[in-house]
């Protein structure tokens, strides 16, 4: 699993989740992984529009979850979350990847450490976009019943202001996307369906609470600042499951939503429909 950015200088530029000595192994009696799980991520860079791709550079020796978006600041910094399998307790927990120089070297901040333990514990999978003041947002899966939230006034390279949310959420990715209009759309699973208190939940192995897993509705929200968001709206809905959703907006005001992991989804919206006056 990847993702895929062109730079305003037209740079092409991908950052993905290698496959060759890709391994995981969860032991149920000792609660660690294997000594030797393995998902290191990759970038590489392509000049031509993605015909040929060039400097090909591992960047995490390790082991990493999903990658759920990549920006490019006001500033021209390219920034791409990278969650980081620890050990120790063994858990997940959130970094980032900054270059200024189109890919071709990178960077990584401080990690988002919150602890926790289990094969889905921690601060993971996160999801960036840049703020109206400029600062950076991420915004990580938990099972703690919602997102947590980080938030970088460096262009990615340092993350100082680690909190809740408050956004309710399952324990399922969220992911980003600034507007042409320069407002911030939200993509997640909430924590209950819609209109109920209680759904399944489940911890032992996977994490050190019980945790919702509910995936069944993907909802969408907005916010002009990243601090505050307009209510919650379902869009979809399918008892197998929506979730890592992604967003483009395709022109402004319509943006293709899909789901990666879980569901085929595949939809367009225009966001005038969404947006409560």
């Amino acid at each position: 699993m990847g993702v895929l950015i062109r730079t305003r200088e037209g740079v092409c530029i991908a950052v993905y989740a290698g496959r060759e000595g890709f391994f995981w192994d969860w032991d149920e009696e000792s609660g660690e992984a294997a000594a030797n799980v393995r998902a290191d991520v990759w970038s590489a860079r392509s000049l031509d529009e993605g015909k040929t791709w060039t400097d090909h550079h591992r960047i995490l020796d390790g082991y990493c979850g999903a990658l759920m978006n990549i920006i490019q600041t006001s500033s021209g910094t390219v920034v791409a979350p990278v969650p980081i399998f620890l050990r120790d307790p063994d858990r997940h927990e959130s970094s980032v990847y900054t270059t200024v120089d189109q890919g071709v070297t990178w960077t990584r901040s401080n990690i988002v450490d919150l602890g926790d333990h289990g094969h889905h514990g921690g601060v993971d999978e996160g999801a960036i976009e840049e703020m109206e003041d400029g600062k950076l947002l991420m915004l990580m899966r938990t099972n703690w019943d919602q997102l947590w939230e980080a938030v970088s006034g460096d262009d990615g390279r340092s993350w100082r202001t680690v909190r809740p949310s408050g956004l309710d959420a399952s324990s399922a990715p969220a992911n980003l996307l600034r507007l042409n209009s320069g407002k911030l759309l939200l993509l997640w699973n909430r924590l209950y369906p819609e209109g109920k208190h209680e759904f399944f939940r489940s911890g032992g192995a996977a994490a050190a609470v019980a945790a919702s897993r509910h995936r069944e509705e993907l909802s969408l929200a907005f916010s002009d600042d990243g601090l505050s968001w307009s209510e919650p709206q379902v869009i979809a809905r399918d008892p197998g499951g929506l979730s890592y959703p992604r967003a483009f907006e395709r022109r402004p005001g319509e943006v293709w939503i899909t789901t990666a992991f879980q569901g085929n989804l595949q939809m367009r919206i225009d966001v005038d429909d969404f947006i409560v006056a």
